[in-house]
């Protein structure tokens, strides 16, 4: 993103009045490649050709705020790579990650990853280091370190259905792993901070796996951990967490996770959505990624988008869809959303 995009992506999540509605859309290799026709092998392993392909991006959507912003990622496999997950690449589509932990008391006897070290976080590591100046020169920047969140990453590591039986069949053993896979982010999330040369002012968690629990469960085992990833870093700067599941059960806890920013599923109404989190976040979304955003016509995109707007009510809002940009999303659909808000272009009055 440019430097002024980030200004007022910044002043929209901490609820400053920013005079304007930010339209921010998270992509990454899911979408880019398939947008660009590109081979995702390529795009992974040339360092060009991702250079290329990120600005290519930015420069095709001026008015977008892309998030996280050249995104040094391989789909998913970053972080279970570092727990020795077996990885396997395509040219058409991210990697996908082959579960490695037997049982629970394996998870719970790991211990934390090395960023410096293992699996791809020092290869995504070296690959910021050696682009930061690039991007810096293009006139962009870099302000967030991202990460996929514990359980996110427990249900990889273990895989999603063995991970759900372990948290009502081996809630100590769950514990001890989700401890060491906290630490682990934290200390991933930290390693990007010095890699980016000091130029992060902000932290994405992307964590979709809290949205299959219930609000018990969701307080015992999600809600400690991703409030110890969003506290240990500066109260004043940004934080946005993602999760397009089913946040209905808990979305009223959401608020004492020291975020900024909430990027939720289209499924659950704006309206709905400021009601449950007391007006106290600011909400992007929210419009339905895969049914409109890939399969919709431009005309409904553009009524769905400023129907979202009408919804805002004044609020701090970031207009997005409801979730990440999704596979085969078309740029006509997105220049719908560029237009319609380009027509409001103005924050209303908040309603008291």
């Amino acid at each position: 993103m440019r430097p002024e995009q980030w200004q007022l992506f910044r002043q929209t999540a901490k609820r400053e009045q920013a005079g304007r509605i930010p339209l921010a859309l998270i992509v990454d290799s899911p979408w880019i490649p398939g947008y660009l026709g590109l081979d995702h092998f390529d795009y992974f392993f040339d360092p060009e050709t991702w250079f290329q392909a990120n600005l290519r991006v930015l420069t095709d959507f001026p008015e977008v705020t892309m998030l996280p912003a050249w995104w040094q990622e391989y789909g998913m496999a970053i972080e279970p790579s570092a727990f020795g997950c077996k990885l396997r690449f395509y040219a058409d589509h991210p990697p996908d990650v082959v579960a490695c932990l037997r049982s629970a008391e394996e998870g719970a006897a790991l211990t934390p990853a090395d960023p410096a070290a293992d699996g791809l976080m020092p290869v995504a590591l070296r690959r910021m280091r050696m682009q930061r100046h690039r991007i810096l020169d293009a006139g962009y920047v870099t302000p967030f370190a991202t990460a996929r969140g514990p359980l996110c990453l427990a249900s990889f590591l273990r895989g999603v259905t063995e991970f759900m039986l372990d948290l009502s069949e081996h809630g100590d053993e769950v514990h001890r792993l989700l401890d060491t896979l906290t630490t682990t982010i934290i200390r991933w999330l930290e390693a990007q901070c010095e890699a980016s040369g000091g130029a992060v002012e902000g932290i994405f968690v992307l964590d979709d796996v809290p949205g299959l629990l219930s609000r018990h469960l969701f307080e015992e085992f999600a809600e400690p951990y991703l409030q110890r990833i969003f506290r240990a870093f500066p109260a004043h700067w940004v934080k946005v967490y993602h999760n397009d599941a089913n946040i209905k059960p808990f979305a009223a806890d959401l608020t004492d996770l020291g975020i900024d920013v909430l990027n939720w599923s289209h499924r659950f109404p704006v309206a709905a959505a400021l009601q449950s989190t007391g007006g106290k976040l600011c909400l992007m979304g929210n419009v339905a990624p895969l049914d409109l955003g890939v399969n919709g016509t431009p005309e409904q995109v553009y009524a769905a988008a400023r129907e979202v707007l009408t919804q805002v009510d004044g609020h701090p809002f970031i207009l997005s869809v409801g979730g990440g940009t999704s596979p085969g999303m078309p740029a006509a659909n997105i220049r719908a959303m560029i237009n319609a808000l380009r027509e409001r272009s103005t924050l209303p009055a908040k309603t008291e």
